[in-house]
């Protein structure tokens, strides 16, 4: 007797992970952060950060701040155009229940800060 595979409850959904500078990030020297475009499989998006976090701090970066977009079907119903490769890359996040990172964006230029006069 051969036990069926129940189907999979894991989605994969996009986030966007905004990184400080971290001793070994490997982020351009002069980059003052970035923001990482990320395809992350969970059984739902609290999973999926949790995973993302964990995996980018092992990574030897500094998240700092997670924004959720949803499912394909999710970001499909709010009219968001996505392409075949992005489709490619969210398959493989599903398949491979891995985190991806799709893209980033290094930040430069200074943070201002206000001075007591």
């Amino acid at each position: 007797m051969t036990k069926e595979k129940k189907p999979s409850r894991q989605q994969v959904y996009t986030l966007v992970v905004q990184i400080g500078r971290k001793e070994g990030d490997g982020l351009p020297k002069k980059a003052t952060g970035a923001a990482l475009v990320i395809y992350a499989s969970g059984i739902d998006e609290a999973e999926a950060v949790r995973e993302t976090v964990a995996i980018l701090k092992q990574a030897d970066t500094a998240p700092l701040d997670v924004t959720g977009y949803g499912t394909l079907q999710e970001r499909l119903s709010e009219g968001h155009e996505i392409s075949d490769e992005e489709r490619v890359l969210m398959q493989r996040a599903l398949d491979e229940n891995a985190v991806i990172v799709a893209q980033m964006e290094p930040f430069y230029g200074t943070f201002q800060t206000e001075e007591a006069e």
